[in-house]
């Protein structure tokens, strides 16, 4: 079985360069056509390309095809996080990152203004949600509007089915939402139950679990991998909530040939530049915004408000409607703050620029 040995190993198995003779093909390190056509052909034929499976402080574990090895992080670099493909000269060394397929992100928990990736290079989001307290419609929205904005496709699996008898009208309430969305009943505990996620996690897909602290992701990623990959832990009984249990981004092969990244438990996810990503998860709502009769009808009381009429007569729920209007209004506030961030950090950029080449020219007399 493929594998990755834990980092804290690597400097006692790698050679002097830190580099592991270890193989995995292309295609199960999720290799596919839309990076394949990012290449020249002199960069196929002088080149070789990476994946990043594992982000530390200073170095980022990267897999080719052959071997397994430790690029340091210098202030060059783009950004970069764990699904990203390198492309690297035939001695190791970085010449540039290959174009993004998928892009999930976050606003930085706190008062921070900055963004914080959470996965990339992926095909299939499982939005995992528990069968207890922790059902939450407004959560699974949200994270439904980043995997849209990320034109990902998002799967959701309700856990914990051997606990509640109620299943059925939980799963009811989400297909309400779209009837068109996957959602699966499983118990992660059950590799027969799991087996109905093995379609998304086929050979070159690449597939990412996000949700809330303790719904049972690592589990499910155990089960899935057929091994205990993952430490678990219990709820806990007087509200149903979980403990922290995945605290870093991992990668995984599964037996299947899918590639899995797992993502630590969320308790905050602030949405940022995510507008599309909204408008597509309440599609039916952001449709009828567009038959108001003012063009910039704010849905509070003008008049022949289309939405404020669907709503009176049951056709879209108060509910549905009050987490639309919050998550428009947080992606616009915080998209907002980082471009002005963004703004900040250009002009501080070139003003170090400007400094340096005074500095320059003053030693050479100018």
């Amino acid at each position: 079985m493929l594998f990755i040995i834990p980092i804290s190993l690597l400097q006692t198995f790698c050679n002097r360069d830190n580099i592991l003779n270890i193989s995995i093909s292309m295609p199960h390190l999720g290799w596919q056509t839309f990076f394949q056509q990012q290449l020249t052909l002199a960069e196929l034929e002088s080149s070789q390309c990476a994946r990043i499976i594992a982000h530390h402080r200073s170095v980022y574990v990267l897999q080719l095809e052959n071997r397994q090895f430790q690029l340091p992080i210098t202030i060059n670099m783009p950004a970069m996080t764990v699904g990203d493909w390198l492309l690297l000269t035939d001695d190791y060394q970085f010449i540039r990152l290959l174009e993004r397929k998928s892009l999930l992100k976050r606003k930085s928990a706190g008062s921070k203004v900055d963004e914080q990736l959470i996965a990339v290079n992926i095909d299939v989001l499982f939005i995992v949600s528990s069968l207890n307290q922790d059902f939450n419609l407004n959560r699974i929205e949200r994270y439904l509007a980043i995997a849209n904005e990320a034109t990902i496709e998002p799967v959701v699996v309700l856990t914990k089915s051997d606990l509640t008898d109620n299943w059925q009208a939980l799963k009811a309430q989400l297909q309400s939402l779209d009837p068109f969305l996957p959602v699966e009943v499983v118990n992660s505990l059950d590799a027969d139950s799991v087996d109905a996620l093995k379609p998304w996690c086929k050979q070159g897909s690449s597939v990412s679990f996000i949700g809330s602290s303790g719904v049972g992701k690592s589990t499910l990623v155990n089960t899935l991998l057929g091994k205990q990959a993952q430490v678990t832990s219990h709820i806990r009984e007087d509200d149903d909530k979980g403990r922290h249990t995945t605290t870093a981004r991992s990668v995984h092969f599964m037996p299947s040939g899918g590639v899995l990244i797992d993502t630590p438990g969320m308790r905050e996810l602030q949405l940022v530049e995510c507008n599309d990503g909204v408008d597509k998860t309440f599609a039916d709502i952001s449709q009828l915004a567009e038959q108001c009769r003012f063009s910039n009808c704010q849905h509070s009381n003008e008049p022949d408000c289309a939405i404020l009429q669907a709503l009176e007569v049951g056709v879209i729920d108060k509910r549905r409607l009050n987490n639309y209007f919050k998550l428009q209004a947080e992606q616009a506030r915080n998209s907002a703050s980082m471009q002005v961030k963004r703004a900040k950090d250009k002009a501080l950029s070139k003003m170090y620029r400007n400094v340096q080449t005074s500095a320059r020219l003053s030693k050479k007399g100018y």
